[in-house]
């Protein structure tokens, strides 16, 4: 029944604790087995995990029985401890749990346990944590002494440490270490594994004071409970959770995630408040007419301004303080009270009461099954076999397979109103399903829902594989990514010097930077990326109107009538005492200065216009530098407005390279010239002539450096006789190198173009 399903969201600006309370909701709910459990579950890509964001939208469906009624063999403490608030020794546990994971990072994998061993021991100490190594534990059977147990560590008197470096932990491992427990005086172990994929903690408990193993599976099943004749049915509620990213590059992906859903977790960071993601994606969930449940997160830590921050989140929200939650991601606090208040709080979802339609809100790709959709079901149901259509394609499929992503692919009978889940289409062409658009029956079909409006790309940059015989790899690549990606948008040209790659467009340097690093891991390819632009709108002299998203196609000085680029409207806030540093920055940047206020939390909120090309200039990196990593920002798109930019042009040997083209502004020529043709003398080899770099613009040069030609000793083995015989030849090597300068041509390593595109 949809009256039992609750469809919500977890937003907040980035790295305030989203993908961290989604693994506490994972645990708590029983989603996944603990043997499965990591860090970051919904974070699939390596690179999310590498990075600790989240790049992709992941939707989860997970159970949950709220206010469940206690048996008569069942305590209050027991209770709790099954909804997981309050398992044994959880604050030691989840501080060793950071240990374990701070010493994967620094050193890595594929060492030594005892490496790891010492490691550990360093880190404890740095922590604080009482701790005994290699300590000799007796074993017990039926009360007879039958051995010694050795564990790594024992920490605080409490908590056994297993040290294993294997490729996996596999059964045996965990039942010896079990049986260890069984017969000694401690209750709770770590088996820590690092292992050759990535760090595996498993959690170990031999309680007798505890409810029993299939006491808890019961209650994890929700089936019907009997004890001391008293009938126990506990409520099910489906909860689909999507998490969202929280960097300002994928709010494309945050506004799709939100449009499949009733509610939303609005989550503030209790160390930092709210900042101006924060404020974005909050006002998207307020347009869509969200319910919204505000939490302030990581109230365990030490720097927490709990009660600041509730009162600042109250007076956003305008709502009494006493309807803040208050969680703790990292220790499990208040979660589960969350999870009841998402049952009471957030609707169930609406019947549109026309026949099946499914909204698409992203999809995946398979080599053996094709497209897979991921879905919310507005209205009827869908089932395995069912005819299917794509609204917007007008292609016809049938479902192969239907389920629930509980994070994996699960398969079920049937999907019904209200639910998210996945359906197979089984097709293998790029192109047909799109994001936004409607799944509805081939027999009898509805009309489409209001879809998504496609993304605008913000900036451009040509990608080319190093050899052209990669070229085909890269095409089906970005067709592979497109279909997990959509907001990528790319296509093909050709380049004089580069050969053939692809123009491809990106939300903003952290998506490019995203893209260019899958392509490189997943596909395996050697990629030269060019300089990124934004697009240029070119009113020519002819009076026709053309969009400019390469340098190369950029006019000369003095052949376009009027040139207009894209400015963006851009939120700033940071503390009072970094106000004048980030005016001068935004002076630096172009832009335009507008009103600023004060929040309840004393910072200041700055918005200014900017032109879109010089946000994209390092802007962010320098907004945190300056603000001491304080300042946090958003923006949106203005439109295009008047540009002052002219084409600046590389030439090396009297040869222009398209690759090291780019556009700037009038005001900032002599600095860009002067940089790139440093940069270039001290990056591109020595040739056999004297090598010019140059910087053109507006029709002259503005900036050149010359690299000294490599000479040979061509007088080397002369050993006497008179001068002119050196003259002579050192005059023939003259005419050489002159020669040489008039027809020699530079094979530009492809490392140059790399690292001036990563030093700009």
């Amino acid at each position: 029944m949809s009256s039992n399903i609750r469809n919500f969201s977890i937003i907040s600006h980035i790295d305030h604790g989203k993908s961290t309370l989604a693994d506490r909701m994972l645990e708590l709910t029983a989603t996944i087995a603990p043997r499965e459990m990591h860090e970051q579950v919904l974070d699939r890509m390596e690179l999310e995990r590498e990075r600790g964001i989240t790049i992709k939208m992941a939707p989860v469906r997970m159970l949950w029985h709220p206010h469940r009624r206690l048996t008569q063999n069942e305590t209050q403490k027991d209770a709790e401890w099954i909804q997981g608030d309050d398992f044994l020794y959880k604050d030691l546990t989840y501080k060793i749990r950071g240990i374990f994971f701070d010493v994967r990072k620094k050193l890595g994998l594929g060492h030594k346990e005892q490496i790891y061993h010492n490691a550990l021991e360093i880190e404890f100490k740095k922590n604080g944590l009482v701790f005994e190594s290699k300590k000799n534990i007796p074993i017990l059977y039926d009360g007879n002494n039958i051995g010694l147990y050795q564990p790594d560590f024992v920490v605080e008197g409490k908590v056994l440490i297993e040290l294993k470096a294997l490729p996996e932990i596999s059964r045996p491992q965990t039942e010896q270490l079990w049986s260890y427990l069984k017969g000694c005086e401690y209750k709770v172990a770590l088996l820590v594994n690092y292992g050759s994929k990535d760090l595996e903690i498993k959690r170990i408990v031999y309680d007798k004071s505890r409810p029993s193993s299939s006491a808890l599976s019961a209650l994890s099943a929700l089936s019907l409970r009997e004890s001391a004749g008293v009938s126990n049915q506990v409520e099910e509620y489906v909860l689909n959770l999507i998490d969202t990213p929280g960097h300002v590059d994928f709010a494309y992906e945050v506004s799709r995630a939100l449009s499949a859903v009733e509610g939303v977790v609005l989550l503030v960071d209790s160390t930092q408040g709210v900042e101006a993601q924060t404020l974005s994606v909050l006002s998207v969930a307020k347009n869509l007419g969200l319910e919204i449940i505000p939490v302030v997160s990581k109230i365990d830590a030490p720097n927490a301004r709990v009660s600041d921050i509730v009162s600042e989140v109250a007076l956003l929200l305008n709502c009494p303080e006493s309807s803040i939650l208050r969680a703790s991601g990292k220790t499990g606090e208040g979660v589960a009270h969350i999870l009841n208040t998402i049952v009471e709080k957030i609707p169930p979802p609406k019947s549109t009461g026309a026949g099946v339609q499914a909204l698409i809100f992203d999809f995946g790709y398979s080599d053996h099954r094709g497209v897979i959709v991921y879905a919310r079901v507005f209205g009827g149901k869908i089932a395995k076999g069912d005819s299917l259509r794509f609204c917007a394609a007008q292609t016809d499929f049938q479902a192969l397979e239907v389920g629930w992503l509980t994070p994996r692919e699960t398969p079920s009978e049937v999907l019904h109103e209200g639910e998210i889940g996945y359906i197979v289409t089984g097709i293998k062409k790029a192109g047909i399903a799109s994001v936004g658009d409607t799944l509805t029956s081939v027999r009898n079909p509805s009309h489409a829902l209001p879809g998504y409006s496609p993304p605008a790309p913000v900036i451009w940059a040509s990608v080319y594989p190093e050899s052209q015989d990669d070229l085909v790899l890269l095409r089906q690549s970005l067709e592979r990514l497109r279909l997990s990606d959509s907001s990528l948008s790319y296509e093909e040209e050709s380049s004089g010097i580069m050969g053939k790659g692809f123009r491809c467009g990106f939300l903003g340097m952290l998506h490019l930077e995203i893209i260019i690093e899958r392509l490189r891991r997943e596909f395996a390819l050697n990629l030269v990326v060019t300089m990124p632009t934004t697009v240029y709108r070119i009113t020519h002299t002819n009076g026709k109107v053309e969009d400019i998203y390469s340098p190369a196609h950029f006019p000369d000085e003095g052949t376009a009538k009027r040139v207009e680029e894209l400015w963006s409207k851009v939120s700033v806030i940071a503390p009072p005492e970094y106000y004048g540093a980030i005016s001068q920055l935004l002076y630096d940047h172009e832009a335009e200065i507008g009103e600023t206020a004060t929040l309840p939390d004393g910072k200041m909120q700055v918005y200014a216009d900017m032109p879109l090309r010089e946000l994209m200039r390092g802007f962010f990196d320098k907004l945190k530098s300056v603000s001491s990593g304080f300042a946090s920002l958003s923006y949106e798109l203005l439109g295009f407005r008047d540009a002052d930019v002219v084409r600046l042009d590389v030439l090396v040997a009297d040869e222009i390279v398209p690759a090291f083209a780019r556009i700037v502004s009038r005001r900032r020529v002599q600095h860009e010239s002067e940089a790139i043709v440093k940069k270039l003398e001290e990056l591109l080899p020595r040739q056999l002539f004297v090598l010019k770099i140059q910087a053109k613009a507006m029709g002259r040069i503005i900036a050149a450096r010359r690299v000294s030609a490599l000479r040979k000793d061509v007088t080397g083995y002369l050993y006497g006789g008179d001068i002119t015989r050196k003259m002579k030849l050192l005059e023939k090597q003259k005419r050489g190198k002159k020669k040489m300068l008039a027809r020699g041509k530079v094979d530009i390593p492809h490392d140059v173009f790399l690292r001036v595109i990563r030093d700009s």
